[in-house]
Parts: structure tokens; sequence; C-alpha cells
């Protein structure tokens, strides 16, 4: 008997491996100046270890100059670069992240669209209360 395209006469053999589960991962995106870099971790704590080094680097390379657009937007206005933080999952995932500002000043905020502002007296306490709020 002829063959029917889509029939397969091998000899039964292993069962094909199922693909490997999909892993709840925790995204970091960082926006700095005109490139934008992702990368994924499997535990908020190594996320916002990666956070917290991009802020270090990125403050190390100073303030950025006052600049005149309609008018004048100072350094502590612009935002020097953004460092994103999304938790796992497809709906309505956790986020929030670290704005480092054009003067150096890091300010930390819940929230993708309706952002909040994370009020706090340290880098340290930001970055605290902003584990505790991705974490819920």
């Amino acid at each position: 008997a002829a063959r029917r395209p889509g029939e397969d006469h091998r000899a039964a053999g292993e069962a094909p491996k199922a693909p490997a589960p999909r892993r709840l991962t925790w995204k970091v995106t960082v926006r700095h100046g005109s490139s934008v870099g992702r990368e994924k971790f499997a535990t908020l704590d190594e996320a916002l270890n990666e956070a917290r080094r991009r802020v270090a680097e990125i403050s190390r390379e100073g303030s950025l100059p006052t600049v005149k657009m309609l008018r004048e937007f100072t350094p502590a206005e612009r935002v020097h670069a953004r460092i994103e933080i999304s938790g796992p999952g497809f709906f309505r995932p956790s986020e929030g992240g670290i704005d480092v500002m054009g003067d150096g000043q890091a300010i930390a905020y819940t929230g993708a669209i309706r952002k909040r502002e994370i009020q706090a007296d340290s880098l340290d306490e930001a970055f605290e209360q902003l584990a505790d709020a991705l974490d819920r």
C-alpha cells in the first residue's frame, strides 16, 4: 500500500521528551539612554541584587547636564536610567523599580502604569520596601 502524507511507518522507539516546564522568573529591564537590556532571574533576591548593582554602576557615571527644550530641565528632573523589576506570571505580575535621576538620586516605585513612589530615607530602605512590595 502506498504511504499517505503524514504517515509514519518507523518502528516505535522512545517517546519524545516533554519540553521542560516553563520556569517562573523575575525580569530586570534596564533603560539607560537609548539602550534597553533585559535579564531573567530565578528569584526576587537575584533580581534585586542585579538592580542594586546597576543603580550603583549608573550612579558612578556622574550627573546629567541641564537641558533646554521649550523649558529648562535640571538634572534632578531628568531620568538618567530606569531599572524595572517584574515578577513571574502572565496576569498582573508584581512590578516596580528604581529611577536613577540625573543628579544621582535614586527613586524607588511600585507599579508600572500607575507608579507609586516609595518614600524612603536611604537607598537600602528603598530596596527593602521595594522587595516587600514585589514579594506580595
